[in-house]
């Protein structure tokens, strides 16, 4: 959990964030953000890990809500070369960014695209 505190805070794109719940013990642990960005657009996480599980979500939208991107790695779309690993931009894509910083780095490329 440290670590991804730590990517928010030292992020140039992050303006802002809310820990909305966070649960933890010696086998795991459960981490849900809300995160504000500098364009005003939110992106959701939520983060379960454990020795056995790594369970993802990382959902990307702007001001009046619509879906910009969502990874994560729920257990269905089979027949994606990237199981479990997708997302929806807002087709469903197959995905190789699979945790925060590498979901932080692409934000951070196409906000400065778009400014």
């Amino acid at each position: 959990m440290l670590k991804t505190l730590k990517l928010i805070e030292t992020s140039e794109i992050v303006k802002s964030y809310e820990i909305q719940d966070f649960k933890e013990s010696k086998d795991f642990y459960f981490l849900k953000l809300k995160i504000i960005l500098i364009d005003d657009s939110i992106l959701y996480v939520r983060e379960y890990i454990s020795q056995a599980e790594y369970l993802y979500s990382y959902h990307w939208q702007d001001q009046g809500l619509n879906l910009r991107i969502r990874w994560d790695n729920a257990p269905h779309h089979k027949e994606l070369r990237t199981f479990p690993h997708h997302k929806h931009s807002p087709d469903l894509e197959e995905s190789i960014e699979m945790n925060l910083e590498e979901i932080l780095k692409i934000i951070q490329d196409k906000l400065r695209d778009a400014y």
